[in-house]
């Protein structure tokens, strides 16, 4: 690299400790180059926190490190193997369309793993083109974002570049390179892989660089395998909970797309809940309903009970007493989600303490709203500013006996009236990337280059607890449809 290039670098800081790891766990191999980048969205915000100047980002040299077309100064790009569960069905797999770049260390110290989605070719690609097309990275860069400023852990996006090339799905749609910012990619699925075809030494040594990354507070553990064990699952438990109490569904919830982070990871076909039904499914290929909105809590339990069966080496020296330790753990998992799910949904009514009805209360709240087809977002946000005219609900008698019950429940809590509501107003958004806000956002950009339609949506969606006048108009609900909506994986 020349003088003159290395004066307009964006400010990357990389180190790569994954590359550290035994060369079975990744391929080490660069992008392949797309024909002519141009930046589609670049996130200043995020930039900032990782370091990064945004006006360089934006430079030729900083589109073409973003489109893969140029190795930043320390990168070191590799694709990530792993294994997992797809629907059910184990399987090899790994990054089939996306490189780790390398580790961004930050002006404050932290670490976040710098991805390229879209990025071509790798030896995992199981027959696929590496591509990603400009749709569903732009629908990433918008869910993902509106996770984070809901307050969810997740993958965030840094930029989308078109790449100035076709690819082919079901019909002609023009290329994109997403840059996804992640605390890490270990997954389940890494677990999994390196259980199945790696060596026992090489499982310890991913379940050591693991805890030394995410859990650095294992020195003072008598078992360290299993205080991983039992972090993962905490973890968990409190980021499907969250999930729960915003109405938001993954859409395709295998193995390989649970994070040991616990961030939200692989946003494909997901979406936002209206109308409140457990059994609401969006992606088009869950067509046994597997990944519906109620079966989020369960499936994260099957998936964390084969990350376990991965530990059992480590956990013990005899397999039944491993077996054991680890059942033991995953017991866990339900009173964590639930201890946080009811939590959640007392702040959402604004009870600031707690009483053992409560439990009856919020489910024969649910119960009315699945009966009369109630929107989930809109009933809450009603409910906190004393609208309830404005749910469906609203004239039925059951309605009117479980609004005189909350009442007098409110009248039960310690702090005051504006407590409460404060407690509401900060426990239900006003907003949600609504299915129709965001397919209006997508074909305004994709089908006539129009980024306005998206930047007006992205800036109502990063304050959703605002509850600005400017919000209103992105509450309101779609027009009937012939069909329910519908989501793709988008590869």
């Amino acid at each position: 690299m020349t003088e003159k290039n290395a004066m307009i670098e964006p400010g990357w800081n990389f180190d790569n400790s994954y590359a550290r790891l035994p060369e079975a766990f990744f391929t080490q191999l660069n992008a392949t180059p797309v024909g002519s980048p141009k930046l589609s969205v670049l996130n200043r915000t995020l930039a900032a926190t990782l370091g990064l100047d945004s006006e360089v980002l934006q430079s030729p040299q900083g589109v073409a490190q973003l489109a893969g077309n140029q190795v930043p100064e320390g990168a070191m790009p590799l694709a990530q193997a792993y294994a997992g569960h797809q629907f059910g069905h184990f399987t090899m797999l790994g990054d089939g369309r996306a490189l780790l770049v390398g580790e961004q260390i930050t002006p404050l110290g932290e670490r976040f793993d710098i991805q390229l989605k879209g990025s071509g070719r790798t030896p995992y690609s199981r027959r696929g083109d590496g591509r990603a097309a400009l749709g569903p990275m732009l629908r990433e860069y918008i869910i993902s974002e509106a996770m984070h400023a809901l307050g969810i852990p997740t993958t965030r996006s840094l930029a989308v570049v078109t790449t100035g090339e076709t690819i082919i799905r079901e019909t002609e749609l023009p290329g994109a390179v997403l840059t996804r910012v992640a605390v890490s990619h270990i997954r389940v699925g890494t677990f999994q892989y390196a259980a199945a075809w790696c060596t026992p030494e090489e499982l310890r040594t991913l379940a050591d660089y693991t805890l030394q990354r995410h859990f650095p507070d294992v020195a003072a553990e008598e078992n360290r395998y299993l205080f991983l064990l039992r972090e993962v699952i905490k973890r968990q438990a409190e980021l499907i909970a969250k999930w729960q109490l915003v109405g938001f569904i993954h859409g395709v919830m295998n193995t390989d797309n649970m994070a040991i982070s616990g961030e939200t990871i692989d946003y494909g076909p997901c979406a936002f809940m209206d109308t409140y039904d457990p059994a609401t499914v969006f992606s088009s290929i869950d067509v046994q309903g597997r990944y519906a909105y109620g079966n989020q809590p369960r499936i994260a339990m099957w998936n964390l009970a084969r990350f376990a069966e991965t530990l059992l080496p480590l956990l013990h020296d005899d397999e039944e007493q491993s077996i054991k330790i680890a059942e033991d753990a995953l017991a866990d998992f339900g009173t964590t989600y639930n201890r946080n799910w009811l939590s959640g949904m007392r702040a959402k009514l604004g009870m600031c303490n707690e009483e053992a009805e409560d439990v009856s209360l919020i489910d024969n709240l649910l119960s009315m709203m699945q009966k009369h087809q109630a929107d989930f977002t809109n009933t809450f946000r009603a409910l906190t500013f004393g609208k309830p005219e404005e749910t469906v609900l609203f004239g039925t008698a059951e309605f009117s006996q479980w609004h005189e019950q909350w009442q007098a429940r409110l009248g039960r809590v310690p702090e005051s009236a504006n407590a409460s509501q404060q407690l509401m107003r900060n426990s239900n958004p006003a907003v949600i990337p609504r299915n129709h806000r965001v397919e209006e956002a997508l074909n305004a950009a994709v089908n006539e280059a129009d980024y306005s339609v998206m930047e007006r949506l992205l800036d109502v969606l990063s304050h959703p607890y605002a509850h600005t006048p400017k919000q209103e108009e992105y509450s309101t609900l779609p027009e009937p449809s012939a069909g329910p909506y519908r989501t793709y994986c988008g590869t």
